[in-house]
């Protein structure tokens, strides 16, 4: 048998504790679970899982971004796609209802495994922020998936709706795991649909700091991008070498929303979502937008304009291309592109709008 290498032992270790760590979360929750049984079960040493995963937590959220990331396609061709809100919201709420638990003997394995995961952002000021700004990240995604899918952007902003429809579902989710049997899933979906008609006063204004949002700066550099995925369609982005890359920390998601209506209609924009704390804050970011990816696919065929993507740039590889040698949590800058180079930068709080809105 061949010897492995230093990265193939490293692999094999980590899906060793993964799958360790799962059995235990699963069957004890986060708090009751002990890294010295998962390393017993991983037949490795306590000082092994934390070369792998520097804290407790941090294996706890890389199983469940994991789980996510393994949750397969619908088999099958696609469905009809859905020609009203109404009825995307409604399969999104279906979809969401289906993975809930609907009887106490099914609170195990998955649902034990995910139930004390609010607790813990709830426990930590440092991902309270951050899951703040994914669920934002989220309304808007959904939100604009409506108004791309539904031919409604021009008349509506969708974003107040998807908010809503996806606290609703947050909502029963809790409910499912704390008071199992409570509610009716069905009354949840038709709560979901009645919401595309509902008048939220949801109107897009431009933001108040726009006017003093640091001005683009022209520069002529090279656009050398790595090989990255968009982590909503779950492909290789190709970039065209014009268009916008905006450069996101998790404390400034909400920034996406600036970039895209900031920006003319059919502009190719990836948004490259970084931060300083990648084992923690990082895997909740990679959990809740592969959460987002598998609920929204087999509802939305194109799910987003096709030239918008994001990019869980973990190892911060996308936005060093971008210029940005250094990231925080509270990072946003963008760049444009013209003819495969650099050809504008802005740095700093409105750096987003400011790059989409100049021409």
């Amino acid at each position: 048998m061949a010897r492995l290498s230093r990265s193939e032992m490293q692999q094999r270790n980590r899906a060793r504790v993964l799958e360790a760590a799962r059995e235990e979360f699963g069957d004890k929750g986060f708090r009751d679970a002990k890294v010295d049984t998962i390393a017993a079960a991983a037949d490795l040493t306590r000082g092994a899982v934390y070369s792998n995963f520097p804290s407790k937590r941090a294996l706890y959220l890389a199983v469940l971004a994991s789980d996510a990331a393994a949750v397969p396609e619908p088999d099958g061709p696609p469905g009809r796609a859905p020609s009203t809100a109404a009825q995307a919201l409604a399969a999104l709420a279906r979809g969401r209802l289906a993975r809930m638990p609907l009887a106490v003997d099914e609170h195990r394995g998955p649902v034990r495994l995910a139930s004390g995961l609010e607790q813990e952002i709830a426990a930590d000021e440092r991902l309270r922020t951050p899951f703040a700004q994914l669920q934002a990240l989220n309304a808007i995604v959904v939100g604009l998936a409506l108004e791309q899918t539904l031919r409604r952007r021009e008349d509506r902003r969708m974003v107040r709706v998807a908010e809503t429809a996806l606290t609703l579902l947050q909502g029963a989710a809790r409910l499912a795991v704390a008071a199992p049997g409570f509610g009716e899933p069905f009354t949840v979906v038709r709560a979901c649909e009645h919401l595309a008609d509902a008048d939220l006063d949801d109107a897009w204004t431009e933001p108040a700091f726009a006017a003093y949002a640091p001005a683009p700066r022209p520069v002529d550099e090279p656009w050398r991008p790595p090989v990255v995925d968009d982590a909503l369609r779950g492909n290789q982005v190709t970039f065209s070498g014009d268009g916008l890359v905006v450069v996101l920390g998790l404390h400034r998601l909400e920034a996406f929303e600036h970039v895209v209506r900031a920006a003319p209609p059919g502009t190719e924009i990836t948004a490259a979502v970084v931060t300083a704390d990648r084992h923690e804050a990082g895997m909740l970011a990679r959990l809740v937008v592969t959460e987002l990816a598998s609920a929204l696919r087999p509802i939305f065929p194109t799910l987003l304009p096709p030239g918008l993507r994001i990019v869980l740039d973990e190892d911060g590889a996308l936005a060093a291309a971008a210029g940005v040698a250094s990231v925080s949590d509270m990072t946003e800058a963008g760049v444009r592109l013209a003819g495969g180079r650099v050809v504008a930068r802005a740095d700093g709080w409105g750096a987003a709008h400011a790059i989409g809105a100049a021409r």
